[in-house]
């Protein structure tokens, strides 16, 4: 497979340790959606200093039951719109613009969802975050045949169960490969 042709939907990217764009440092990018038009990803590892109880009011959908995950904060999901919320979830449920992903995995853009986690209806596996990564045509690519990302296949142990803390590692500890000893630039032959 060529960079070309390459999809990397249901894919995380692992940023590369001499990344210089601040916003996605040690960051972990969960691929949404990767086509002839680009690629829109959901940063799944930087908490924003905002806690999900406090979006929920602000946005009045104060919770009338408790919150599944009450610890868990708001996710910066990227650089794009950053005040559009997204929810990725794994429960399809009937909210009213979810779309699959891949492997039993969904996006919610629709505040219906943030509603029914406010009641207690929601998923049971959730991350909301705020504003997401985009990639116009062939800049993903790019991208990748510059060194700034390595890819790893993504899963719901990965996005919902570890601690943001531990999920860049974790993607790239299962390629096989001790963080120390990435290069920061590519080689040429």
């Amino acid at each position: 497979m060529t960079l070309e042709n390459a999809n990397f939907t249901h894919q995380c990217l692992i940023a590369m340790p001499a990344m210089s764009d601040p916003r996605f440092a040690h960051t972990l990018t969960y691929i949404i959606r990767h086509d002839d038009d680009g690629a829109i990803g959901i940063v799944v590892n930087r908490a924003l200093e905002l806690p999900l109880a406090k979006l929920l009011s602000e946005i009045n959908a104060t919770p009338t039951a408790p919150l599944r995950h009450p610890a868990q904060p708001v996710l910066f999901g990227g650089p794009v719109n950053t005040q559009m919320g997204f929810v990725l979830h794994r429960e399809r449920g009937d909210w009213s613009s979810t779309l699959p992903v891949e492997d039993g995995i969904y996006v919610t853009g629709s505040r219906d969802i943030l509603d029914a986690i406010a009641r207690g209806e929601g998923p049971d596996d959730y991350l909301v975050a705020l504003g997401y990564a985009g990639w116009s045509a062939g800049q993903l690519e790019q991208e990748m045949a510059e060194n700034a990302w390595l890819t790893c296949p993504a899963d719901a142990d990965l996005l919902f169960a570890l601690p943001l803390e531990q999920r860049w590692s974790a993607g790239i500890h299962r390629l096989g490969i001790d963080p120390a000893f990435l290069a920061s630039e590519a080689g040429h032959a």
